[in-house]
């Protein structure tokens, strides 16, 4: 029974890895162009962007889950019912999205919300840098972009890197929220022996996979802050 339960387990935990490893793919560059949009001097784009990065964080990730799953699905009978005319390309994004699989869904409401909560320690740590430090790099000549890159950036990596690390170790535990629209990760796997066999120690078992995954990814972030010690201030 022990390695029946392991092997199913080990199953649900690689779905488990695929929705983390996907999630950070994506969330860590859109978390910056949002941050960008949120400092930007455009007014209606940073309305945008921060209205959004509000709405994002002011809600919880499951309902996130359900409105991305279920919704496009109830708009398009919506649509149906009430006879809408609507333009062809618009109908097409709906019925594409009514059309997503679970996971699909998952990668969507993940990525999404986790990219607000990158844009805004991304953008605490590039508005922490001293002003005098772009000044100086107008005097030496330097454009915005290598100002950025070769000033900016390495100093606002040894800035984030603890918040970052906090939210990363969280999005290991969110991704068993995945199984609220049926993904078969580790946790949705450990519930399926208590309704079949009777038995509730795989579920607790679960907590083994999860705290060697966050203590490796511990481990790695204290590392990442040992090697930029030398970037002090």
């Amino acid at each position: 029974m022990f390695w029946t339960v392991t092997q199913s387990l080990l199953e649900g935990f690689s779905k488990t890895v695929e929705i983390f490893v996907v999630t950070l793919a994506f969330a860590i560059p859109l978390g910056l162009i949002i941050s960008f949009g949120s400092m930007s001097k455009i007014a209606p784009v940073k309305w945008l962007c921060k209205t959004f990065v509000w709405i994002i964080r002011g809600t919880p990730l499951m309902l996130q889950l359900i409105a991305v799953f279920y919704g496009p699905g109830l708009m398009l009978s919506w649509i149906t019912k009430m006879s809408l005319d609507l333009p062809a390309a618009v109908m097409g994004v709906i019925n594409a999205l009514a059309a997503m699989d679970r996971i699909t869904a998952v990668f969507i409401a993940f990525i999404v919300n986790y990219s607000c909560y990158f844009s805004e320690i991304y953008r605490g740590g590039i508005e922490a840098i001293p002003k005098g430090q772009y000044e100086a790099c107008q005097v030496l000549g330097m454009t915005k972009s290598q100002t950025f890159f070769k000033v900016v950036l390495l100093q606002v990596i040894k800035r984030i890197v603890p918040p970052m690390g906090n939210e990363i170790i969280t999005l290991v535990k969110d991704t068993s929220l995945a199984r609220i629209i049926a993904v078969y990760e580790i946790i949705y796997n450990a519930e399926k022996f208590i309704k079949l066999e009777g038995i509730i120690w795989p579920l607790f078992y679960t907590g083994a996979f999860y705290l060697i995954f966050c203590g490796v990814l511990t481990v790695l972030f204290g590392r990442i802050e040992k090697k930029m010690d030398y970037f002090r201030g």
